[in-house]
């Protein structure tokens, strides 16, 4: 096959932000104000999104790490405690439960979504005393949501709390057993959801990152725990000694999300269902255009997806890696496995014990796929493909 006739004038990466005028007023009228942190927009950004998920409650935060840290810190993990997750996923998933001193343990994927198997992670749970464990992290990859009704009563029937990390997946949804829509992240099933906003997500603000519950409980603790373990609640305070009056009450950190960046979010959020409708609609473009080529195959999907990122695999991954760099196309790999990485070697893990996700390792690649990714760009990434795979 000869070198497609179209020719890219940008470097053409797996993810990229897509920032509008809109996006630098929003930022720039903030950047006026009186606030640039702590301010208003901070909780108008957290109520929009809230609402968006179909949540309760929001809570802006400085990045999807902290997220995750103050939703493990919120459920009290502590060290020997317990927490079950998926080896595909990014380390922060898994080392949220290291921060507080819990231990991790993973289950195998299902091959064919890459998503955690409930089945394996029901064959871990009833291998040990009941008790033993005492979390679970599902993470919706790659934008497939994860079938929370299921993960639910596996939690509720072992006395697990449970974590779900939508960072692929804001605007995603599974159907449940009523066949009713459940939107990522909306606070039915999981106890806490936790999202990011680095620049190749659905929104973008640079850093940052959101949890949303329907726990009021959880909510006030996570509010305290980003700043500092601070309240200046009257009616949480042990004494009162004026307007100025704050306390201390438990250890916490400095996790806020300043108001410029929420800004940023408010306008991006605004767009999220173009967005979403953009990736499904690229996504849809690959899958006809993969379907009669036997070594590209893509994960399986739902009418849910939410698209984060458009994973293939393939038999020669380095080979086609190597050669779309060549073309001015950047792929990239989402994940080297978790218990592969040295710092989880160390604690005992090894190449072998879960051999779904190392196998899936072996052949994964994120191509392409943002809302900005033009109709010439994506032939152009398809028909490299196509070239790579012809030989």
């Amino acid at each position: 096959m000869s070198v497609p006739v179209f020719q890219p004038t940008r470097p053409i990466a797996y993810g990229r932000q897509h920032i509008t005028d809109d996006d630098v007023r929003a930022v720039v009228e903030t950047l006026h104000s009186d606030y640039l942190t702590q301010g208003p927009k901070v909780a108008e950004f957290e109520e929009k999104f809230a609402a968006y998920m179909g949540a309760r409650y929001a809570v802006a935060v400085s990045n999807g790490t902290a997220a995750l840290h103050l939703c493990a810190l919120a459920l009290g993990v502590q060290p020997g405690q317990r927490v079950i997750t998926t080896p595909i996923t990014f380390a922060a998933s898994a080392n949220c439960v290291r921060y507080c001193g819990g231990e991790v343990h993973f289950a195998d994927i299902d091959p064919a979504t890459a998503l955690i198997d409930l089945q394996q992670v029901r064959r871990l749970l009833e291998s040990y005393p009941r008790g033993h464990f005492h979390g679970l992290i599902p993470v919706d990859f790659a934008g497939l949501p994860v079938n929370l009704e299921a993960a639910r009563q596996l939690c509720d029937e072992f006395g697990l709390w449970m974590i779900e990390d939508s960072c692929h997946s804001p605007g995603g949804f599974f159907t449940d057993l009523q066949g009713r829509e459940q939107r990522c992240g909306n606070g039915q099933f999981a106890d806490l959801a936790i999202f990011s906003f680095h620049p190749v997500k659905h929104i973008a603000t640079g850093e940052g990152g959101m949890i949303t519950t329907n726990r009021e409980d959880l909510y006030r603790e996570l509010l305290k725990l980003r700043t500092h373990g601070i309240t200046k609640d009257p009616a949480q305070m042990q004494r009162n000694d004026g307007g100025w009056y704050m306390e201390m009450q438990e250890l916490g950190y400095n996790y806020r999300m300043p108001d410029m960046l929420c800004a940023l979010g408010i306008s991006q959020l605004t767009r999220a269902d173009e967005g979403l409708a953009r990736r499904r609609q690229l996504a849809a473009r690959y899958d006809a255009a993969f379907a009669d080529l036997p070594a590209v195959r893509p994960l399986a999907c739902t009418p849910g997806h939410a698209y984060h990122l458009y994973v293939i695999q393939v038999p020669d991954r380095k080979g086609l890696y190597d050669f779309l760099r060549t073309r001015e196309i950047f792929a990239q790999v989402h994940y080297i496995p978790v218990h592969t990485m040295p710092y989880y070697q160390g604690l005992g893990w090894q190449p072998g014990d879960f051999p779904l996700a190392e196998a899936y390792y072996a052949h994964c690649l994120s191509i392409p796929l943002f809302p900005s990714l033009t109709d010439d760009e994506q032939q152009y990434v398809i028909d490299c493909i196509r070239e790579f795979v012809a030989g």
